[in-house]
Parts: structure tokens; sequence; C-alpha cells
């Protein structure tokens, strides 16, 4: 039978960026699957199938005998002769599924089969393409807003998912707009987009960090910890490997500039860069910035429980909206610091 079927599979094969061969081999199965129903004794079914030439062919071939016992491989000679008229026991037969049933079939398995195949293997391209991606910023185009505020993102030709719940209070974003993000999860199975993207991950602010400032991108600064509450404030711990890398002072960059170029990134969100310290007194000072700290003092050492002391002008700040500012220093130093007016 001839079918002509090698030009759509190029062109299949171009945008959905697989292999002509996986999707051949997707058709070879999908027949093979639909043709049992044809071939209805569990017979094993051959195919053969030259898309270039545009060739296809399905059957079956079963044994001549007297006394056929397994219909899967046995036919007997009077049956065998209708199909073939010097058919002798002992030789063998091909029973060839029929023209116009193949070509049923053959255009089911293309419309189910077929695209799921097609489906599968590009989503294992997908997920070979990006999971080893993950912790990455990309930018994406934003393609539609879906009813749950969900956005979808086209990633060199790929959807990524940017949910409602990963986005920044001050995005704004518009179809067509350009949106920076970091890749937090690749699924190797998903009914929708495989490739999951997030702005309001701690990962996002480390990457951006990394972007912006050269020495923690060649190893001179370290980011030892950093803490964040999305789209309000987040304190980084930093430490330099050189002794004269000051790294507060090169994460925020001459007046400024450093710094204000990632918190306008995310919206305004406040960045304190702190210079890390294994003395948990000393780190406890400086991460209530911008608090100025009068002292801190161990209170419960088996607890990890600090006292900062603070004069009152400085109360509110050393707290922090809502209690922002000493919550996040707590995490970032890893003891509960307790806030005591001086």
């Amino acid at each position: 039978m001839k079918v002509k079927v090698w030009n759509t599979i190029q062109q299949l094969s171009r945008e959905r960026g697989v292999e002509a061969q996986v999707i051949v081999g997707a058709i070879e199965e999908s027949l093979q699957v639909a043709s049992q129903k044809y071939f209805s004794h569990n017979e094993e079914v051959f195919i053969d199938f030259n898309p270039e030439k545009g060739n296809l062919r399905v059957y079956a071939r079963k044994t001549v005998t007297d006394d056929p016992q397994d219909p899967a491989s046995e036919i007997s000679l009077g049956e065998a002769r209708q199909i073939d008229t010097n058919a002798v026991p002992g030789g063998t037969v091909e029973i060839d599924l029929p023209s116009d049933t193949l070509g049923r079939i053959a255009a089911q398995a293309a419309k189910h089969v077929l695209l799921q195949k097609v489906r599968d293997a590009e989503q294992e391209r997908i997920y070979s393409q990006f999971a080893p991606r993950t912790g990455e910023i990309v930018t994406g185009v934003l393609r539609r807003v879906e009813a749950n505020q969900n956005m979808i993102l086209e990633i060199h030709k790929t959807e990524a998912l940017l949910p409602e719940r990963e986005k920044l209070t001050s995005d704004s974003f518009r179809r067509g707009d350009r949106i920076k993000a970091v890749i937090t999860h690749v699924l190797k199975d998903a009914k929708g987009p495989q490739v999951v993207v997030s702005r309001g991950d701690y990962r996002f602010l480390a990457k951006l960090l990394e972007l912006e400032i050269p020495e923690i991108a060649n190893g001179n600064i370290e980011i030892r910890h950093l803490v964040r509450q999305t789209g309000e404030r987040a304190k980084v711990a930093v430490s330099s490997k050189e002794k004269d890398i000051d790294p507060v002072g090169a994460c925020i960059g001459v007046k400024g500039n450093r710094i204000l170029a990632i918190s306008k990134e995310l919206g305004g969100e406040k960045i304190d860069v702190i210079e890390w310290s294994d003395n948990p007194l000393t780190f406890a000072k400086a991460a209530l910035s911008p608090a100025k700290v009068l002292d801190v003092f161990y209170i419960d050492k088996e607890r990890n429980t600090l006292q900062a002391m603070v004069g009152k002008d400085q109360l509110s700040l050393a707290i922090g909206k809502k209690g922002t500012n000493v919550r996040l220093a707590s995490r970032l130093v890893g003891w509960k610091i307790e806030i005591r007016s001086d």
C-alpha cells in the first residue's frame, strides 16, 4: 500500500523538535497495536514501513499444516491455498491486512497513538533539556494568563508555568512582555507545562546577585546564607575569600548601584547585605540591619535564644513591619532574637 506521509513526518519533526525516526517508530508501534483487532488470534504481526518511498505493509506469518492446533501461528492447507495457491504443508504463508482496513487503521493510529508518542518524546526532550538547568535564571515571553492567574511563558519554544503564588506582589505584566524567573521544577510527566519557574523563590535572588556582582560569579565572594520575605525584604550573608575585598561594599556597589539594580528587578524589595560571622552575637547584631544595635546577649544557649538591645528610636526599625526584620534576622542567624529597648 502506498502512503504519502514522509513530508508530514518531517514537518512534525521540525515543529516538535523530535527525531523523525522516533515518529516512524511511533507509527509502527501504533499500527502493531491497532492491527491486533483484525488478527484476532494474537498473531505475531510484521510491519514493513518505508516512509521515504511511501511503502506500507502489515501482515502475519503462519505455518501451513493439515491439523492446525495454534491459530496464532498455524493455518490449514485449505485456508492457506485461498491466500497462496502454491501453499504446501510445512511451508508458510503471509496474510496481508486488507488495504481498506489498513488505511482505516493507519488513519486512526496517526490521529491517536502517534500524537501520544510524539508528546511523550517531546516531554522527554524538554525534561532532558531543562532538568540540568534547575536553579538557573531564564527569560520567557508572556503568552497568556489563565483564569487562576497563572502565567504561561514561552522559553525557546517551550511553555513554562509561572504560578500565581510564585509572582511578586508588585508584578504587573502584559502579553508579550519579557519576564525573568528562576527554574524551580522540571516535571517528568505532566499534562500541562513541565517547566515551573518562580520570581519569589530565594534562588531567584541568589542568581540575580551572581549575575549583577562579578565577585560572586567568579567565587571571590560567597553567599553563605540568604532569607527572603518575597516582595518585602531579603537578607543576604556574604563572606570574602580575599582579604582585600570588602564583601558588603562589593555587593552594594558604588552609590548602591548594584543592589539597587537587583531591587528594581524585584519590584523594590529591600535587600540587606550582611557580612557573615561564625559568632552568633556578632552575626545577629549585623543581621538586624538597618537598625543600629547597642549590644546582643545570650539568653538561652540550649534553646538558641539571643537578646538584642536597641535604643528607643531604633525599636520599630529593629522589629520591622509586622515583625519582618527581626524574623528574617532570626532565620538568617539560626537563633531566636528577642528585641529589647534600652
